[in-house]
This record gives C-alpha cells, structure tokens and sequence, in this order.
C-alpha cells in the first residue's frame, strides 16, 4: 500500500477478558486462581486472549505497511477526535464496533471479527487478513458499505448522547423511574423499570427481548398471539421504537403510552420526576452517561447524522 497516503487509520480495539482480570486481580496467576475456584475453563480466557493478540498484530501488519495509523483503546473513545477523513478500523466484538460508531461523524468504520469460530459477528464484515483490501477500497472510494440510523438524546442544558443500538432512561439502580412521558399531543406520569429505545440495528437485540417477553406473557393468558410476529427494523429506518419496562398503574400514575415509534415528526419528551439516581445510557455502556434528574427535560429522536458501515 501507498505509505504517503495522507488519510490517517484510527484502529479501536479493547481489552480481552484475561486482560482485564489480570487489572482486577494484579497477576495472571491470581486471576486464574479465582476462576478456577470458581469451576470455570480458565483455558477459555487463555485460548480467546492469543486468538485476539494474533488478530491484532496481523491487522497491525497491514496498518504498518500502510504507515499513518494510531491505535488506541475503546476508553479513550469518549474523549478522542477522529478526523473527518480518518478511517476507522474497530477489531473485537459487536458491541466495540456499535460502540465505536456512536463517536463518529460519518467516517466510515471497518469492522474486524478477530476469532470467527467464537464470534457471529453481525457488523464484522472482515477478518484480520482481509481487511487489507477493504483498507484499499475505501482509500479508492469504491467500498460499499450500510448507512446505520442512530438515536439520540438532548438535554435542555444542551447535552447530547448518542447510540447505535438502544438508549436506556431510567434508575441507575433496581427503583422505579418517575417521569412524565410525552408523545405526539399525548401526556402522562409513568412510574416503571425505565424506557427502551432502539435503532432499527437495536430492534434484533434488547427490544427483541422486551417483545418477545411480552409476547409469550400474553399467550399464557390464553390470548392469542400466533398471528403476531416481531418484525426488526431495517438498519437505516428513520424512525426509533420505544418500550416501557413494567409500566405500573396507580392513582397517580399511567400506563398507556408503552409502545410506539419515534421519527422526525415525533419524537418523544420525557420529564423526569427523579430527585436522584436518573440516568441516560447508551449501547449497554452505563459508565458514559447523562443524568437525568427532577427537572430535566429530554428529548429522544433520530439523530441527525448516520453510521457508516463498510461492508
């Protein structure tokens, strides 16, 4: 490859499972002490640990061979900035990748599967020793890749968090959330477990789950549910989907707004009635994070930019 070549490659990658009980116990002996005595495949973690660090030095091979790149790992997503022409190279699961999208605006991103025989990998389209050509191809501008949609949510004091997947607004511990719901000219107080939003590439994952749920609590009141079947959205729908956990109905509270979609026409508000302990997450990642105390007003809608993923 062209080492003048000015756009720079940024690889994300992550810690492995043995990395990071090595950081929690100091020693490998340690760490392997405690899941022994747990009855657990200490092989497992061993096994996976070289299959990645084999991933990474061949995709480091090929970055090498290139010459501008920059690896750094998914911690200091939060705080890093990508160039508008850099090209974005995440290695590891799903997850690093949805992770790593959130931060992006519009780069296009190559996802790698660092161990196939492990990994089903739904967004890594390349494996270690294939991601030299998808490097070429997006250098050529000649890659195809899937516009992702994603969610967003902005706070009135003009904070913003984004997610690939879901975002989840609720308690930050096992309480019940309190916030007025708003949809459409639609209002009401709402004491439950929190809210569910997903993208259309989320509706395969946690909302599947809430559905699914709720499907078979409904067959077994002997109501019939065979001619319902839960349909994912497409990856670049323009509209979100929302669910609320375990709604409860009170004298001061309702239930009625539990389930429906969010676009551009309609996005959802939410108040919250927290005094404390109210958060706004992302993608399963609780640590980055927006609160969401008494008083605060947000507003959940399709976010204005896309993911790019090269395919």
């Amino acid at each position: 490859m062209d080492g003048s070549a000015d756009r720079k490659v940024v690889l994300v990658t992550r810690q492995t499972r043995l990395e990071e009980l090595v950081a929690r116990f100091h020693t490998l002996a340690q760490a392997k002490f405690y899941v022994e005595h747990l009855g657990a495949d200490f092989s497992d973690y061993e096994r996976e640990h070289a299959a990645y660090l084999q991933a990474k030095r061949l995709v480091l091979a090929i970055l090498q061979a290139y010459g501008r790149y920059q690896a750094i790992d998914r911690g200091f997503l939060p705080n890093f900035v990508f160039g508008n022409a850099d090209i974005v190279v995440a290695l590891g699961q799903d997850g690093l990748v949805a992770n790593t999208m959130k931060y992006l605006h519009g780069q296009p991103l190559i996802g790698v599967n660092p161990e196939p025989a492990r990994y089903d990998g739904i967004l890594l389209a390349y494996e270690p020793e294939g991601m030299a050509k998808a490097l070429a191809e997006v250098l050529r501008d000649r890659f195809v890749a899937k516009e992702v949609t994603m969610a967003k949510a902005a706070l009135t004091n003009g904070q913003t968090l984004y997610a690939v997947n879901d975002l989840f607004i609720g308690p930050k511990t096992h309480i019940s959330a309190r916030y007025e719901i708003q949809l459409g000219n639609r209002k009401e107080k709402q004491s439950s477990s929190g809210l569910i939003v997903s993208t259309g590439l989320g509706s395969t994952a946690w909302m599947k789950s809430i559905v699914t749920g709720a499907l078979q609590i409904v067959s077994a009141y002997n109501l019939k549910t065979d001619k319902v079947a839960y349909q994912p959205m497409a990856w670049d729908a323009n509209q979100l989907t929302f669910a609320v956990r375990e709604p409860f109905p009170s004298k001061a509270t309702a239930a009625s707004i539990v389930f429906g979609s969010i676009s551009a026409q309609h996005p959802l508000r939410l108040t919250s009635l927290m005094p404390e302990n109210g958060v706004i997450f992302s993608d399963g990642i609780e640590a980055d994070y927006l609160e969401f105390n008494s008083g605060t007003l947000a507003s959940i809608e399709v976010a204005e930019r896309k993911g790019i993923l090269v395919t």
